[in-house]
C-alpha cells in the first residue's frame, strides 16, 4: 500500500491560474493523494473555482482562513493533512506528473533524507531552466536553494515548527533552514518537477523592499545556525556574510 501524500495549495486572489494549477496536480501519475485548498480571504473568484473543485473531487478538501499570509495557510493547510508526506505548491505554479510518485520512492527508501526535490523550469514572463545550485548548507544560510514544491514527512513540519507566520518574504526559505539546520540529506530528481511561474507582480519582486526585516527575522530565529556556518550574523549582501563576520572578528568588533 502506498502513503497519503498531502498537496496543500494556499491561495489569495489566484483565480486566473488557480484551476489550472488544481488540474496539473490531478494529472499526477500518483494516485494515493488528497488535495488541501486553503483560501487565505480572497476577494476575486478563487473561492468558488476551488470549492467547485472540491465538489467534484472527493480528494479535494477546501479551507477558508481570514487574510493571514501565506505561512499561515500553508500551516492551517498542513495541520489539517491526514498524508505522511506533505507537496506544498502555490497556487500559480504548474506540478509535474511523475514527481510525486519518484519524490515517494525516495523518502520511502531512504530515511536520512528529510526533502526531495527536482530539477525546475521558469514559465509566464520567464522561460527556461531554473539553476539552483546544488544544496549545501553552507549555501542554504546565504540563499535558499529549494523551491517551495518539494516533498518531505509531516512529522519534520512538526519537528521544524512549521512555517512562521511573522516572515513577510522568504517564509520557505526560513522553513527550510529550521528543518535542516540539525542535518538531513536533500535529494534533487534528474527530472522536471516543477514550473515555476513569473509573473510581474509576484510576491517575490514585492517582498524585495523588506530584505532588512526578513534578514533581522532570520538572525532572530536562526542566531546560532548562521554564527557556525556563517561565523556570525546573515548580512544585507548575503555572500559577503562569511568574510565579513571573519574581518570585524579578527578585528574584536564582532558583536
Amino acid at each position: 500500500m502506498t502513503p497519503l501524500v498531502s498537496v496543500v495549495i494556499p491561495f489569495y486572489n489566484m483565480e486566473e491560474f488557480l484551476g489550472q494549477t488544481i488540474d496539473w496536480v490531478l494529472e499526477s501519475t500518483y494516485s494515493d493523494m488528497e488535495i488541501i485548498l486553503v483560501d487565505d480571504g480572497s476577494t476575486d473568484g478563487s473561492n468558488a473555482i476551488a470549492k467547485g473543485y472540491s465538489e467534484r473531487f472527493g480528494k479535494i478538501t477546501l479551507l477558508k482562513q481570514e487574510n493571514q499570509g501565506v505561512s499561515v495557510a500553508r500551516n492551517n493547510g498542513i495541520s489539517q493533512a491526514r498524508g505522511k508526506y506533505i507537496l506544498p505548491v502555490d497556487g500559480d505554479d504548474m506540478l509535474c506528473s511523475a514527481f510525486i510518485g519518484e519524490a515517494v520512492s525516495v523518502l520511502e527508501e531512504r530515511p536520512e533524507v528529510k526533502v526531495v526535490t527536482a530539477e525546475g523550469e521558469f514559465f509566464g514572463d520567464k522561460t527556461g531552466a531554473r539553476k539552483l545550485p546544488r544544496f549545501d548548507i553552507n549555501l542554504l544560510a546565504r540563499r535558499n536553494v529549494l523551491h517551495v514544491s518539494a516533498l518531505y514527512r509531516k512529522v519534520d513540519w512538526l519537528a521544524a515548527g512549521g512555517y512562521c507566520p511573522e516572515m513577510k518574504g522568504r517564509e520557505d526559505w526560513d522553513f527550510w533552514i529550521s528543518m535542516l539546520k540539525g542535518g538531513g540529506e536533500v535529494v534533487r530528481l534528474p527530472i522536471i518537477g516543477y514550473k515555476y511561474r513569473i509573473r510581474p507582480n509576484s510576491k517575490r519582486i514585492r517582498t524585495r523592499k523588506l530584505k532588512r526585516e526578513i534578514n533581522d527575522l532570520l538572525n532572530a530565529r536562526h542566531r546560532e545556525f548562521f554564527k557556525r556556518v556563517l561565523g556570525g550574523p546573515l548580512r544585507i549582501q548575503r555572500t559577503w556574510s562569511r568574510p565579513y563576520n571573519k574581518v570585524l572578528s579578527l578585528l574584536g568588533l564582532l558583536k
